[in-house]
């Protein structure tokens, strides 16, 4: 087996876990609220992640750039309140694709923070992106657009994310930059409980540690994934999300986009390939990109 065929491999895992977590959430939004979900999906990551930090030593968790990794967990947190909020209103194929918005937007906030060029192959690619972001969100079509601005946000923060690991990348091993992301995003998010708490049902919690799971578990066969090939072209898998988000959605809840949702899918997969195939490097990165 190929080293590409395991990346993608390990990337489509990714996106199962990931595209389960959401429908997990969407369910659970209906009995728990967003902030109870943020805190939790936080707090699981913590849990799985610190025994095996603490295995490799205290002493590989010191860093210098604590004030890079609150930007980058303040930038993930409002990505992950924003998503979880969308699942909550819109059809989760529908969430799942402006959440997926991020490659178009990683380009350009690099651009303007790290003075980082633009290849020109690429401004039409995203150009393209915007178009199916600009179809998907239907202006004038009521309602159900104001709240699908919250899901392409949740792209734009994770794109801030991507940029910040990018620079603590420079210095950090990946490993302790998603584990400083749980502790502070854990620490964070537990603040709104004061005010949003309440009981849970033993089967409620077995569902929040399911959901916290899933998402350390894409985490991790993402990481893997972008280990094995090239961004660009490991990348370009992990659009499969959108179509277990489909068939989930269709499956669970009867969900069914329409012509326009359909098309803005598409154009938004497709531009979002296409920018990531311009990223492709000629070896494997050393420190891949990780969701939010």
């Amino acid at each position: 087996m190929t080293h590409l065929t395991r990346a993608g491999l390990y990337v489509i895992a990714s996106t199962l876990a990931f595209a389960s977590m959401g429908a997990l959430i969407k369910h659970s939004s209906m009995m728990i609220p967003n902030e109870v979900l943020v805190f939790f999906r936080n707090l699981v990551a913590l849990l799985i992640l610190t025994p095996w930090a603490l295995a490799t030593g205290v002493s590989n968790l010191k860093t210098s750039c604590l004030s890079l990794h609150l930007l980058r967990a303040g930038a993930g947190l409002t990505a992950m309140y924003c998503y979880f909020f969308a699942l909550a209103h819109i059809g989760l194929a529908e969430a799942v694709t402006l959440h997926m918005t991020t490659p178009l937007f990683i380009p350009i906030i690099a651009w303007l923070w790290l003075r980082e060029s633009i290849p020109s192959t690429n401004n039409w690619a995203i150009g393209l992106g915007y178009v199916g972001v600009l179809i998907s969100l239907k202006p004038g079509h009521g309602v159900l657009t104001s709240i699908a601005w919250f899901a392409l946000a949740s792209g734009l923060f994770a794109a801030v994310a991507m940029v910040c690991f990018r620079r603590l990348a420079a210095t950090e091993h990946p490993f302790r930059i998603v584990w400083y992301f749980s502790l502070i995003g854990t620490i964070v998010s537990a603040v709104p409980l004061l005010w949003a708490w309440q009981p849970l049902t033993p089967s409620i919690v077995a569902t929040l540690v399911v959901i916290g799971s899933l998402a350390t578990a894409g985490q991790l066969f993402l990481t893997r994934g972008y280990s094995l090939a090239a961004a660009g072209h490991a990348g370009a898998f992990a659009y499969s999300e959108v179509v277990f988000g489909f068939t989930l959605g269709w499956i669970l809840w009867s969900e069914i986009p329409d012509a326009l949702s359909l098309i803005g899918m598409i154009l938004v997969c497709l531009a979002g390939i296409l920018v990531l195939s311009e990223a492709r490097e000629t070896q494997a990165p050393r420190h891949p990109l990780i969701d939010p």
